[in-house]
């Protein structure tokens, strides 16, 4: 059974950071790209930041460059985003996609991310 759970979302100040993690399980991990999608209020899913199986490429949306890091540790089935700089447009709810193959997706429930003052 394919299981992806995030964690480390929360309530967080403008300029503040948060790191969040999806724990996978089910599947190989180490041969999946995984991705981080957002979906504000109101607003349509969207790409963040995806990384290869292996780490070595990474990419993200114009609007999160400079500020958020994706990483993965393939020893422990987990990817992550580093979230720094946190603007109030960040706020959303951020899922982790798996992608093992280019027609199978798989997708955590999402853990919610509101900055506010």
């Amino acid at each position: 059974q394919v299981q992806l759970v995030e964690s480390g979302g929360g309530l967080v100040q403008p300029g503040g950071s948060l790191r969040l993690s999806c724990a996978a399980s089910g599947f190989t991990f180490s041969s999946s790209a995984m991705n981080w999608y957002r979906q504000a209020p109101g607003k349509e899913r969207e790409l963040v930041a995806g990384i290869t199986s292996t780490g070595r490429s990474t990419n993200y949306a114009d609007s999160v460059k400079g500020r958020f890091t994706i990483s993965r540790d393939n020893a422990k089935n987990t990817v992550y985003l580093q979230m720094t700089s946190l603007k109030l447009q960040d706020t959303a709810v951020y899922s982790c996609n798996a992608a093992p193959t280019v027609s199978i997706r798989y997708w955590g429930k999402g853990t919610l991310v509101t900055v506010s003052s």
